[in-house]
């Protein structure tokens, strides 16, 4: 089982479980796959056979946890029943990662979806408060995720400088996809190799990668229903060679191919993974022979 302190120095790559998969995934998991990610609400009410597989999973594997509607950055006060219930779920499957989303989907009713933060001071200190809340709770490591978003309202600043204020201000550990730098950066016409570079090493906690829609020239939509594109792969290379190897996750949420042509793209990240760590050597070998 990894904890969050051992997500920190061990590679690993992961797979986002669906449910179509726990058949076959019950029966053997490919030794490619090294953790998987749920979103808890998606399996905290499960009974019958997919609670039972989905316990058999928990009990042999490795498992990260990804929030969906736990509205962070909400303007309503927190669900703490519901964080609660995302705690005695994490207790039960013994899970010690839980992450999610720098947004909100809730004020007086629930809008099933990812709406932007506006990147304020004000939304700074409230997001922060928030999060040092869930943690008390929980008796775990908040991990926040950097978000892709196609309208920043009431901004008083940049993404960038947002996202390291809230990690300040609530001293705690980030997500970093890669993909929505890539797709934030294309649809809000900035340098995503600056904005990576702009993220704190020590706070990072694992990856995301993914695919996109390519939606027109000048707009990308965060679908994770596609294969990922040259230039995330190149982004997530820079990545390792800036902030060192992390366990990385294959997100994918439909169109989802079969196993075998997921691990095409698995097998990429664990031959990345390598390679940044044979150049690190080889560098550290360089200094010493200087």
């Amino acid at each position: 089982m990894l904890s969050y302190e051992t997500t920190r120095t061990q590679p690993s790559v992961g797979l986002g479980l669906r449910r179509e998969m726990l058949d076959e995934f019950c029966q053997s998991v490919p030794n490619a796959i090294e953790f998987f990610e749920v979103a808890p609400e998606n399996w905290m009410t499960l009974g019958g056979k997919f609670g039972r597989q989905f316990k058999q999973l928990t009990e042999q594997h490795t498992f990260f946890c990804h929030g969906l509607s736990l509205s962070i950055g909400g303007p309503e006060k927190l669900d703490l029943e519901f964080v609660r219930n995302v705690k005695q779920f994490l207790d039960e499957h013994n899970i010690d990662i839980y992450s999610e989303h720098l947004s909100y989907c809730s004020g007086q009713g629930h809008m099933y979806d990812l709406m932007p933060i506006p990147f304020t001071e004000e939304a700074v200190k409230h997001v922060a408060q928030r999060i040092n809340q869930v943690e008390d709770i929980l008796e775990r490591p908040f991990i926040l995720e950097n978000v892709s978003f196609y309208a920043a309202p009431g901004s008083e600043m940049s993404e960038q400088s947002f996202v390291n204020a809230v990690l300040t201000e609530a001293d705690c550990k980030l997500l970093l996809d890669v993909n929505n730098i890539y797709v934030n950066s294309i649809n809000h016409q900035y340098d995503a190799d600056a904005f990576l570079a702009a993220m704190p090493s020590e706070r990072i906690a694992y990856l995301h990668i993914a695919g996109h829609y390519e939606e027109a020239h000048d707009l990308r939509v965060d679908t994770h229903g596609a294969d990922v594109i040259d230039p995330v792969w190149q982004l997530l290379q820079r990545c390792y060679q800036l902030h060192g190897v992390h366990p990385t996750l294959l997100e994918r949420d439909f169109n989802i191919p079969k196993t075998e042509i997921l691990l095409e793209e698995i097998d990429k990240i664990h031959y990345f993974q390598r390679q940044a760590f044979e150049s690190k050597s080889a560098t550290r070998e360089q200094e010493v022979t200087l």
